[in-house]
C-alpha cells in the first residue's frame, strides 16, 4: 500500500482538493500543514521553500516521490480513484471545466493577494462587474445536473467543492447562495461518507 503526504499551508485553498481526493479514495495521508505567516508565507515556509521542486506548494509525496502543481496532482488522484470518466471525451470535459475553475481563481488573485489596498479595491470593483459574473454564470449553467461534467461525479466536482469556501472568500460573497447549481455540486460531494469523515476531523482554519 502506498504512503501519502500532503504539504501545504494550514488553510484550505489549493491543498484542500488534494486532501478531499485522498479522503474520497479512502487513503490515509500525512497532513503536513505549514504555518501561514505574514509576507511571503512565514518563516517555516521560507525554510522549506528551497528544497521544493519549483518553490511552491501544495506538494504530494507518494512513497517518498514528490509532485507539485495542484491540478496535475488532482488529475493523478482522479485517475487513481476512478473519477476521470469512461472515455477520452469524458476525460476532456472534466479537464476542461477543472482548468476553467482554476482560470477563474487566478483572475481573482489581484483582487486579494496584493499589498496595494487601493489597487486591490480597484481590481475587485472591475472583477465584480466582469470576471466574476462571466465565469460563475457559465460554470453554474454547466452544473445544472449537480455535476460539472458528463452528468456524474468526477474529480472536477471534488476539486470545486473543496475550493468553494476559498473562492467565496476571494469573491467576497457566498458563491453557493447566489449560484444554486454550484450548491448542488457542493452538496453532492459533501454528502459522500468519506468526505464527511474528513470534514469531521480536519483542523479549523481561518479559510
Amino acid at each position: 500500500m502506498s504512503s501519502y503526504k500532503v504539504t501545504y499551508f494550514n488553510i484550505t485553498a489549493l491543498g484542500e482538493p488534494i486532501r478531499f481526493l485522498l479522503s474520497y479514495g479512502g487513503q490515509d495521508f500525512e497532513d503536513n500543514r505549514i504555518t501561514l505567516g505574514k509576507g511571503k508565507g512565514g518563516e517555516q515556509w521560507e525554510k522549506l521553500k528551497p528544497s521544493t521542486p519549483f518553490g511552491q506548494m501544495p506538494l504530494l509525496e507518494v512513497d517518498g516521490k514528490v509532485a507539485h502543481q495542484h491540478l496535475a496532482i488532482c488529475r493523478y488522484l482522479g485517475k487513481k480513484f476512478g473519477l476521470v470518466g469512461d472515455n477520452d471525451w469524458e476525460a476532456l470535459q472534466i479537464d476542461t471545466i477543472a482548468d476553467t475553475v482554476n482560470d477563474y481563481r487566478l483572475k481573482l488573485v489581484p483582487t486579494y493577494w496584493i499589498d496595494d489596498e487601493e489597487l486591490k479595491e480597484k481590481n475587485y470593483a472591475e472583477a465584480i462587474k466582469t470576471t466574476i459574473p462571466f465565469y460563475l454564470e457559465r460554470i453554474n449553467d454547466l452544473a445544472e445536473s449537480g455535476y460539472l461534467a458528463n452528468g456524474k461525479l468526477s474529480w472536477a466536482d471534488v476539486h470545486l467543492a473543496a475550493l468553494l469556501d476559498y473562492l467565496s472568500m476571494l469573491t467576497r460573497f457566498s458563491i453557493v447562495d447566489k449560484y444554486p447549481n454550484l450548491k448542488k455540486v457542493q452538496n453532492n460531494v459533501l454528502a459522500l461518507p468519506s468526505i464527511k469523515a474528513y470534514l469531521a476531523k480536519r483542523p479549523k482554519t481561518d479559510f
